[in-house]
């Protein structure tokens, strides 16, 4: 609901009819809590996105990314990087289907 349309159905306090919409009769408290409730929708999202069902996930491409990151940095260390990644990535799906099997 829009701020302005907040204080549509508050009954004024001089004739007791409602207030029209956009009369100002919202308080400036309304803003910070429709903010605060769009950034916790807003991070609720990412965090279900990125993490999800699967944490360890996250944290091995954090750490994938990490270490490639820190192997590209030496001059020399470029083949190492890109034959890092792909040998990380296959561990970590190794693990998270290991992670995954059914139990017996």
């Amino acid at each position: 609901m829009p701020p302005e349309a907040e204080g549509a159905g508050k009954a004024s306090a001089t004739t007791g009819a409602p207030a029209p919409a956009g009369s100002g009769t919202t308080t400036g408290a309304a803003r910070p809590r429709l903010l605060m409730r769009w950034l916790t929708a807003f991070g609720r999202f990412w965090w279900d996105f990125l993490v999800g069902d699967t944490p360890e996930l996250l944290i091995g491409v954090l750490i994938a990314l990490g270490v490639v990151a820190l192997l590209v940095k030496g001059p020399s260390l470029n083949a190492a990087g890109v034959a890092a990644f792909p040998v990380i990535v296959a561990v970590m799906l190794g693990l998270s289907v290991y992670r995954a099997r059914p139990k017996r």
